[in-house]
């Protein structure tokens, strides 16, 4: 039966309401307390909007494990220290927007905490640079994902002990794949869209994400063609497109969508962010694909500087270049806030009308 109502949050331009079923609700709420390691009376810090897949089904879950709920009024730098340092809390969720301002507070606002934090964060995995400063903190990174379609999160980059001493280039690059399924998740595979066959774990060949199982939405609010192409041929399709390694694990490399296609050369715009991302002075970015007349799409990248650093477009380029293949970087480069959704996504189909106005 039908427990909730919850719409995708507009990233790809086009929300459809997602129906949650009881069965569904109950094991991701119960996966979320095995997968997150939570013991009774959990102390958890809510950043991430209750609104947003239902809160991830935290609320449920930390419930479940008699915990304590720490709400907030706003997603704010000095409310999250004073939360951390008076009320002890253990564990929270949140976009890396949350790490942004947490690592980014002015000296007055942090405070120290004795504990040690467990964080959760989906969409794009953390930098390197990220990750060492959150630790240093006293703050313990997960990266999640899912899709709302999903409950929120469903698949999870279990760390493996045996790659903490990994040198700092490998040690990210482990970091950044999405991971193994959620134990209360049936089925995750990378499958080639036409055929639905497995592609090979090579960690090269990509092909779609799909899950399914009773983790997985009921269907679409009123909207029976997107419900049957969603589940077209027995799994939900993710439209995230990604490679699968020889131990499972699996990475995303974009959406379907994103894909910048330059020259006959598949660009993936995760990759660019990734190499944008490792700049000092960046906040904030996303790169899209731009009408091109000789290339028909050259990749775009919009950028979000952090206070009081600036850049030029060719210091931005010259970065790319030292960073990516030199067909990959971007051609054009727009300094701008970045628009996000309520729950801190980046809006990719406002960028892609911003280029196509340039």
């Amino acid at each position: 039966d039908a427990i909730t109502l919850n719409y995708t949050s507009g990233t790809t331009g086009d929300p459809k309401g997602v129906v949650y079923h009881h069965r569904g609700a109950y094991l991701l709420a119960m996966g979320n307390i095995v997968t997150c390691g939570m013991g009774k009376h959990p102390i958890y810090l809510w950043t991430l909007p209750m609104f947003h897949c239902n809160g991830w089904c935290f609320p449920w879950s930390i419930s479940i494990v008699a915990g304590t709920h720490v709400c907030l009024r706003q997603v704010r730098a000095k409310a999250m220290f004073d939360a951390l340092a008076d009320h002890g809390v253990t564990h929270l969720c949140g976009a890396p927007i949350v790490m942004s301002t947490l690592l980014n507070a002015p000296e007055e606002e942090q405070r120290e905490f004795v504990q040690s934090v467990d964080f959760f964060t989906a969409a794009a995995p953390p930098p390197e640079s990220v990750l060492a400063a959150m630790k240093a903190r006293g703050f313990n990174v997960t990266h999640i994902y899912g899709l709302t379609e999903t409950y929120g999160p469903s698949v999870v980059n279990d760390w493996n002990r045996d790659w903490d001493n990994l040198d700092a280039g490998a040690y990210a690059a482990k970091k950044a794949r999405q991971g193994v399924r959620y134990v209360t998740l049936e089925g995750l595979d990378v499958l080639d869209p036409q055929t639905l066959e497995p592609v090979p774990a090579d960690g090269a060949t990509m092909g779609e994400v799909m899950m399914r199982g009773n983790v997985v939405m009921k269907g679409y609010l009123k909207n029976p063609d997107a419900t049957n192409k969603a589940f077209a041929g027995g799994w939900f399709h993710s439209g995230d497109l990604g490679v699968k390694y020889p131990d499972g694990y699996i990475q995303l490399k974009d959406r379907s969508k994103d894909i910048i296609i330059s020259g006959g050369e598949n660009i993936s715009s995760i990759e660019v962010e990734e190499a944008l991302y490792r700049h000092p002075d960046i906040a904030a970015c996303a790169v899209v694909a731009k009408p091109d007349e000789k290339w028909g799409e050259s990749p775009c990248a919009f950028i979000e500087m952090k206070p009081g650093r600036s850049l030029a477009e060719k210091d931005v380029i010259a970065w790319c270049r030292e960073h990516l293949a030199a067909y990959k970087c971007p051609r054009t480069v727009v300094f701008t806030e970045v628009p996000k959704t309520s729950t801190g996504k980046i809006q990719k189909f406002r960028l892609r009308e911003m280029a196509k106005a340039l």
